[in-house]
C-alpha cells in the first residue's frame, strides 16, 4: 500500500521527532541532574525531570508509531494498544500541566518573590507534580472505561487494523463529552492561566531595574513557552471540541497529533533556556577531556621550540602575556553577563 502525502510528512515529523527529541531530553536530564547534584534540587529542577520523563515516555513509543504510518494499519499485537495509547496521551497531557506549572512559578517568582521564596521547595513542587499526574491518570483512565475494554484495536472500513481510533455510536456517546471536558480542562484552562502569567511577565519585567539583556532574556523565555504550549497542543485539543459539536470522531485527529509530538524536541529548548548554563558552558563542559587531551600536545611542543630559542621564548611571554589580559577582561565581562538568571 503506497503511501499518501498525509502519511509522508507524518512520518517525517515523527522520524524527526525521535532523532531530536532523545538526544534533546537526555541532555536536559543531564544538565538539570548535575545542577541538583550541586546547588540541590529546586522547582525547576523538578519540572524539568517530570518534563523529561513525559517525553522519553513518548520518544520510546515513537518506532511503534512509524511502523503504524508506514504500515497503515495496527500490526502488533493487541495488547500493546492501551499500552502505548497510555503513554501517548499521558505524555501530552502530563506535559502540558507540567508546563503550566513552570509558567506560573516563574510568575510568582517575578511577583512576589519574598512570599514565593518561603514556598518555593522541591518538596513542594514534587506534590504539585504527583496532583497533576493524577489528574491526568484519572482522565486516561475514564477514557479506556469507555472504550469497553476489548475494543482497543478494530477494523476500519478499508478492513484494516487500527489502534484506539474506531469507536461505536455507544462509546462515541462517553467519549465525546470527555474529551471535551479534557479540552477545557487539561488545555483551555491551563492555555489561560498561562497567558494571563506569561502578559504580566511581561509587564513587570518591562518596567523593573533589569539591564536590557535580563529583560531580552525573560522576554525569550516567557514568549516561547506560551508559543510552544499554543502549538503544540492546540490543534489537537480543537479536535475535541469539534468533535463534541459534531458528536463524531473527527476524521483528521491524526494530523492534529503531528503538533503534539513536536513538543518533545520544543520543550527541552525550553528548559535549557531556563537552566543557568549558556550554550557555550554546555559546550565547553561537553568538550572539556577533548579539549584537555589536545592542548598537553600543544604544550608540549611549545615548551620543545622555547627550549631551542630563548629569545623567541621572550616575544612570546610577552604576547601570551598581553592577550591573556584581553582575554581574562572578556571572558569575566561575558561570565557577568551569563550571570542573570530566571527561577
Amino acid at each position: 500500500m503506497e503511501l499518501t502525502a498525509s502519511s509522508f510528512i507524518s512520518l517525517l515529523v515523527y522520524i524527526l521527532t525521535f532523532l531530536l527529541g532523545l538526544p534533546g531530553n537526555l541532555l536536559v536530564l543531564f544538565v538539570y541532574i548535575r545542577k541538583a547534584r550541586k546547588h540541590g534540587a529546586t522547582p525547576n529542577v523538578v519540572y524539568a525531570l517530570n518534563l523529561c520523563v513525559a517525553n522519553l515516555a513518548l520518544v520510546s513509543w515513537m518506532p511503534v508509531k512509524v511502523a503504524e504510518t508506514v504500515l497503515q494499519g495496527w500490526a502488533l499485537p493487541g495488547v500493546l494498544c492501551p499500552v502505548y495509547s497510555f503513554f501517548l496521551f499521558s505524555s501530552v497531557y502530563g506535559s502540558s500541566l507540567i508546563l503550566t506549572a513552570v509558567v506560573v512559578g516563574r510568575y510568582l517568582s517575578i511577583a512576589y518573590p519574598i512570599t514565593y521564596k518561603l514556598y518555593r521547595r522541591a518538596r513542594t513542587s514534587c506534590l504539585v507534580s504527583a496532583i497533576l499526574w493524577a489528574i491526568v491518570l484519572l482522565h486516561l483512565g475514564l477514557g479506556f472505561i469507555a472504550e469497553g475494554g476489548g475494543h482497543f484495536v478494530s477494523l476500519s472500513e478499508d478492513n484494516v487494523s487500527a489502534c484506539y481510533e474506531n469507536f461505536t455510536q455507544g462509546q462515541l456517546e462517553v467519549l465525546v463529552p470527555l474529551r471535551l471536558e479534557m479540552a477545557l480542562l487539561l488545555f483551555l484552562l491551563p492555555l489561560v492561566l498561562s497567558a494571563f502569567c506569561t502578559l504580566r511577565c511581561l509587564v513587570l519585567v518591562r518596567h523593573s531595574s533589569l539591564p536590557s539583556n535580563g529583560k531580552r532574556r525573560v522576554l525569550a523565555i516567557a514568549l516561547s513557552t506560551l508559543v510552544v504550549f499554543v502549538v503544540c497542543h492546540g490543534p489537537y485539543n480543537v479536535s475535541h471540541m469539534v468533535g463534541f459539536v459534531l458528536h463524531t470522531n473527527v476524521e483528521w485527529r491524526s494530523e492534529a497529533m503531528l503538533s503534539c509530538s513536536c513538543n518533545v524536541f520544543l520543550e527541552p529548548v525550553v528548559m535549557l533556556m531556563l537552566s543557568p548554563w549558556t550554550p557555550r558552558d554546555l559546550v565547553n563542559r561537553l568538550c572539556r577531556k577533548q579539549r584537555n587531551a589536545s592542548c598537553k600536545p600543544w604544550h608540549q611542543n611549545h615548551c620543545n621550540r622555547a627550549s631551542r630559542n630563548p629569545q623567541t621564548i621572550t616575544t612570546q611571554s610577552a604576547s601570551i602575556v598581553s592577550h591573556g589580559e584581553s582575554k581574562d577582561d572578556k571572558a569575566s565581562a561575558n561570565k557577568t553577563d551569563s550571570s542573570i538568571n530566571v527561577t
